[in-house]
């Protein structure tokens, strides 16, 4: 009996096969040994029944649900489920509710399992506190994202947070062997014929999620044509069929998505055009919006390419405008000339130095006022305070040059550009010198050059 004194149903052959093979005891639990391996806290906490309330953060299918549920059975506390994906923080508050008679009168822990807690927002997540505070409940939280980011620090304090990896091919085809050969929950009824190919490309190209493997294991048997011995041989072409293609692990508004994007950028930054298309095609091939790499892209050209190839932004910004023109596939071309582009050129922050130099002084000067001899004079009384005096108009003068201050007073010596020596800003730095050099000669003549320009 559970809770709520229902009887669990039995695990039928309807059930998927990712969920009958379950391991039943935490020896048969394949992977995890950085935090589940002999000795480690983790494993000593559920054998000694001291477990507390945690978050499993890990990709799909490493075994997040897996473990919560050995944890339970192993230190026999009730275990009830949730989806954070179809379960109302109203509902998880009346289980809360009874496990907490449940703990005060007969001294029974829960485990509230909510998978995919960082669906639940900050609001519906405040809940669980107080629960968690008191030991109510123990909250055992599973999230493919970033709990850094996704769930609230107050919780975050109060659990541990244990980082599970995605399953190795060996793990994994231990994972399929075992459902293979169970008579009783797994396919060893069947007279199967499995291919060491076959076996070898699940395991790969399932990507570390044991639940894609299984699935792609239980379809391929259930479609393959029995032989006259009732023999269903499995080879690397059902094989391929049944998976069709790579599960590509990539969440775009998850922690693999900031991984996978900051790994292309570094490419791009670091000039190297093969890493680049690797990781934008790993993007692209998952589902990424085409439009985001190319503002990606766009925001590369100005931040580290800059100056020394001003062309740079002009190749993103026309990949961006291709992809919208044309769409995928074609547009990817775009996309990949965009990226080898901008992978090559050569590279200088010097404009991303500047400005955050500029917006430093800002901060710390606040709002300097603006010399008057620059200021607009459009009314009479604007003239007559002195607003434009002495403005010096430089087509008046030779080289269209003419010395003058145009910063505040306090800031007016600042230098917030320096360009670099690569690219076109060699031909920059050699442009400012020669201002320099000119600033020093120029002496300028305001009696006889005082024009006012608006």
């Amino acid at each position: 009996m559970d809770l709520f004194g229902k009887t669990p149903l039995k695990k039928n052959a309807l059930t998927p096969l990712a969920d009958r093979i379950r391991p039943e005891i935490l020896d048969e639990f394949v992977g995890q040994k950085a935090i589940l391996g002999e000795g480690s806290i983790l494993r000593k906490a559920i054998l000694e029944d001291k477990i507390s309330s945690l978050i499993f953060w890990g990709p799909p299918g490493c075994g997040k649900t897996t473990l919560a549920r050995l944890m339970a059975k192993t230190t026999q506390a009730y275990f009830i489920s949730f989806s954070a994906v179809t379960s109302s923080i109203k509902e998880v508050k009346e289980v809360i509710v009874e496990a907490t008679k449940q703990k005060d009168f007969y001294n029974k822990k829960t485990i509230l399992f909510i998978d995919e807690i960082h669906r639940f927002n900050k609001a519906q997540q405040d809940a669980f506190l107080p629960y968690v505070e008191k030991g109510s409940i123990i909250l055992i939280g599973a999230t493919t994202e970033n709990p850094s980011f996704e769930v609230i620090s107050p919780l975050l304090s109060r659990c541990q947070v244990y980082v599970l990896k995605q399953l190795q091919p060996e793990e994994m085809k231990i994972i399929l062997n075992r459902a293979i050969s169970d008579k009783e929950k797994g396919l060893g009824s069947f007279k199967l014929k499995i291919s060491d190919e076959a076996l070898e490309y699940m395991a790969q190209m399932s990507n570390g999620d044991a639940r894609v493997a299984l699935n792609s294991l239980e379809f391929a048997v259930n479609t393959a044509k029995p032989d006259k011995d009732e023999v269903r041989k499995i080879d690397l072409k059902i094989v391929q069929e049944a998976m069709q293609k790579k599960a590509l692990l990539y969440d775009k508004s998850g922690e693999e998505h900031y991984n996978i994007i900051s790994a292309f950028i570094k490419s791009l930054r670091g000039s190297d055009p093969d890493a680049a298309l690797y990781w934008m095609f790993r993007m692209l091939e998952a589902g990424e919006d085409p439009l985001y790499l190319a503002r990606r892209m766009v925001i590369l050209a100005s931040e580290d390419i800059g100056n020394a190839d001003p062309q740079a932004l002009q190749v993103a910004v026309a990949a961006k405008e291709a992809v919208e023109f044309v769409g995928l596939p074609e547009g990817e071309f775009a996309l990949a000339q965009a990226a080898i582009y901008l992978a090559t050129a050569p590279k200088s922050n010097a404009v991303y130095e500047a400005m955050n130099k500029v917006k430093k002084e800002i901060k710390e000067t606040q709002a300097l006022p603006v010399p008057l001899h620059i200021r607009n004079a459009p009314t009479p009384l604007m003239e007559k305070l002195g607003y434009g005096k002495n403005y010096q108009y430089p087509h008046d003068f030779p080289q269209h040059f003419v010395s003058e201050n145009y910063l505040p007073e306090g800031v007016k010596q600042r230098k917030y550009y320096t360009p670099g020596d690569l690219g076109f800003e060699e031909e920059l730095k050699k442009r400012i010198e020669n201002l320099e050099q000119m600033n020093k000669k120029v002496t300028p003549n305001s009696a006889t050059k005082n024009k006012k320009k608006k």
